[in-house]
């Protein structure tokens, strides 16, 4: 194990950062955050993302704020969100966030993507397509509905 994830009791940076956000996250909320503040934190989000991520994120936001306008866009680990209330109903991880080889647009359990005793709560994206657009659209409408 290396001594960074030694130190921080198996933590990687990218993890401690994810996690600081969160909690700069909530004191915010606790202090009465704007709609307009938190709308702007997760445009800020998208914005600075690397242009891969950034292309997709600001699609799944186009999306979400057209398909379920009652959504509040928000920030969540620093990563792009929509809450019904305080609870995070979807949101997007960009690749770039964990090094990872795609991004992923997730759904928590307010989300209504139930299907039997088991069904997909994370979809990974490797690029913008019609196909894709018309899944995310589909998800978002069954998920809000």
């Amino acid at each position: 194990m290396a001594d960074d994830e030694e130190t921080s009791g198996g933590f990687s940076a990218a993890e401690r950062e994810a996690m600081r956000r969160r909690a700069e996250e909530l004191r915010v909320e606790k202090g009465g955050a704007k709609k307009a503040d938190a709308l702007q934190a997760t445009l800020d989000a998208i914005a600075d993302m690397p242009d891969a991520d950034r292309q997709l994120a600001e699609r799944v936001h186009a999306i979400v704020t057209e398909v379920a306008p009652h959504l509040q866009a928000r920030t969540w680990y620093g990563m792009p969100a929509y809450a019904d209330g305080k609870q995070v109903v979807c949101f997007f991880q960009a690749a770039a966030k964990f090094d990872a080889r795609y991004a992923t647009l997730g759904f928590n359990d307010a989300a209504r993507l139930d299907d039997g005793v088991m069904w997909p709560v994370t979809f990974a994206i490797t690029e913008w397509t019609d196909e894709v657009q018309d899944r995310v659209e589909a998800l978002v409408r069954r998920a809000t509905g």
